[in-house]
C-alpha cells in the first residue's frame, strides 16, 4: 500500500507539477527584465515594477555575484535576456566588446576593432576612451566607437553585421571628444548623433536613410547629448539637443518640425532631454535650467520657466511632478516641474551621477564609486542608505533589471542580486 500510494500521488501530482512549472517559468520570463540601451527602455532611467527595490544597500539587501576586470570605458552595460554587454578600450589601441553571462559572469564572446583618439588636453582627466552606450534590438547590438564609428554585432556570437564610418562617409573631421552620445534604437532603424549630425541608419543595413542637423555645433564640435522618441502634441518625434539647440524631428523624413536655441559654455548641452507633458526640460552647464512649450502645429517653441540651476553631465529623473537632478556643482537639486521653483539642494557630492528610479526611490550611482538609495521626497532630501561598492571612478550609467544592479566601475564591471 505504501508504494502504491506513492505512485498515485506521483501519477496525480505530475500534471500539476507541470503546470507550476510552466507559470513559474513565465513568471520568471516576465520579471526578468532587460536594459537595452542608454537610460533603459524608455530612455527615462526608470526600472522595471518588479522585483520591488529592498529599503536598504547592506550586503544582505544587495549582494555581489561576481565582478570582472576590465579596461576603461564609460559606456554603462545593457543587458538581453541571460547576457549583459559591456565594452573597454584596451592598451589605447583597440575597442572590445563582451558578452558576459548574466549570472556567472563567465565570458560568452568577445569583439574588437581598432578605436583610439586622444581628448583636448583640458578633459584628459575624464579620459580618452570609448563613451557611448551600447544598444540592442534583440538581435544586433549597436556600439559606437570613439573615432566616430557604429559596428553592428550578431548578440549571439559577436559577428560582425556591418559597420559605418560616418567621418568616411559624410567627409566630417574626427570629433575632439569622441562619439559620446549613444545610439537610439526605434523599431527598424537606428538613430545616432554623429559626423556633427543626427543620422538614421537601417538596423539590417546601415545604410543611411537621412541627416539632419548638419553643422548644428557652431565650431563647437559634434553633440554629446543622445535622442529621445516622445509624442508632443499628439505628434510622435525625435527629441534631440545639438550643442546649440534644442529640436524635434520628423522621424519619417528628419524634417525639423521645431528648434529652441540652448544657451551653454562651448556648447556644453549634454544631459538628455526629459520630457512632462507637451514640454521638454533640459538644463546647461554655465546656462541655466528650462522648460520649453512646444506649440506643434506652428513649431513654435516658448519658455514656461527658466531657474539658474546649471547641469553638468548627469540626466535627470522624474517622479510626480519634480525633476531630481544633479548639478555642475555638485549638488542633488529637486525642482517643481509645474513652476519652476527649486524645492531644496544638497551638499556637494562627486561630479557625475548616473540615476535610475522605481516608485518613490532613486538609485544614485556617484562618480567616486558610492551607491545612494534615496526616497524622491519633494519636501526635502531622504538618503535611505549608502554604501561603497566600487574602489575605482564610476562614470558609466547604471543598469538596473531582473533583481540585480549592474555597475561598471572604470577598471571593473560588477554585477549585484537584490535579496
Amino acid at each position: 500500500m505504501p508504494i502504491l500510494y506513492r505512485c498515485s500521488v506521483c501519477f496525480w501530482a505530475l500534471p500539476l507539477l507541470a503546470v507550476w512549472t510552466c507559470f513559474a517559468q513565465s513568471l520568471s520570463a516576465a520579471d526578468h527584465g532587460d536594459w537595452l540601451q542608454w537610460r533603459g527602455a524608455h530612455r527615462d532611467s526608470m526600472a522595471p515594477a518588479n522585483p520591488v527595490w529592498p529599503d536598504g544597500l547592506s550586503e544582505q539587501n544587495l549582494v555581489e555575484q561576481w565582478r570582472m576586470p576590465l579596461g576603461p570605458s564609460y559606456s554603462g552595460p545593457i543587458v538581453l535576456g541571460d547576457r549583459v554587454f559591456t565594452t573597454e578600450t584596451k592598451d589605447k589601441a583597440k575597442e572590445v566588446v563582451y558578452a558576459l553571462d548574466r549570472q556567472s559572469g563567465d565570458e560568452l564572446w568577445q569583439a574588437s576593432w581598432d578605436g583610439a583618439m586622444q581628448v583636448p588636453f583640458f578633459a584628459m582627466a575624464n579620459g580618452s576612451w570609448i563613451r557611448a552606450t551600447p544598444a540592442c534590438d534583440g538581435e544586433r547590438l549597436f556600439v559606437a566607437g570613439i573615432r566616430d564609428v557604429l559596428v553592428c554585432l550578431d548578440v549571439n556570437n559577436g559577428e560582425k553585421l556591418w559597420s559605418v564610418d560616418f567621418m568616411d562617409r559624410y567627409s566630417t573631421p574626427l570629433p575632439g571628444f569622441g562619439f559620446a552620445s549613444s545610439p537610439l534604437v526605434f523599431e527598424d532603424h537606428v538613430y545616432v548623433q554623429a559626423s556633427q549630425s543626427l543620422v538614421k541608419v537601417e538596423a539590417a543595413t546601415g545604410n543611411s536613410v537621412w541627416r539632419t542637423a548638419v553643422g548644428e555645433g557652431g565650431g563647437y564640435d559634434s553633440p554629446f547629448s543622445s535622442p529621445i522618441i516622445a509624442t508632443i502634441q499628439g505628434k510622435q518625434q525625435i527629441i534631440v539637443q545639438t550643442r546649440l539647440a534644442l529640436k524635434g524631428i520628423d522621424i519619417e523624413s528628419g524634417q525639423e518640425l521645431w528648434s529652441q536655441e540652448i544657451q551653454a559654455f562651448r556648447g556644453m548641452n549634454i544631459l538628455t532631454p526629459t520630457v512632462f507633458g507637451d514640454r521638454v526640460f533640459t538644463s546647461a552647464h554655465s546656462g541655466k535650467s528650462q522648460l520649453w512649450s512646444v506649440s506643434q502645429g506652428a513649431g513654435e517653441v516658448a519658455e514656461a520657466w527658466s531657474n539658474k540651476a546649471q547641469a553638468y553631465m548627469s540626466s535627470p529623473v522624474v517622479i510626480g511632478d519634480n525633476i531630481y537632478m544633479h548639478l555642475r556643482n555638485q549638488r542633488l537639486s529637486c525642482i517643481n516641474l509645474q513652476t519652476g521653483e527649486e524645492q531644496w539642494r544638497t551638499k556637494p557630492y562627486g561630479k557625475y551621477w548616473s540615476m535610475v528610479a522605481q516608485g518613490d526611490k532613486i538609485l544614485a550611482l556617484d562618480s567616486n564609486g558610492k551607491l545612494l538609495l534615496i526616497k524622491a521626497n519633494p519636501q526635502e532630501f531622504d538618503l535611505i542608505d549608502e554604501r561603497e561598492v566600487a574602489t575605482s571612478s564610476t562614470w558609466a550609467h547604471l543598469a538596473v533589471c531582473g533583481g540585480q544592479v549592474f555597475v561598471r566601475a572604470l577598471d571593473s564591471l560588477i554585477a549585484y542580486q537584490w535579496q
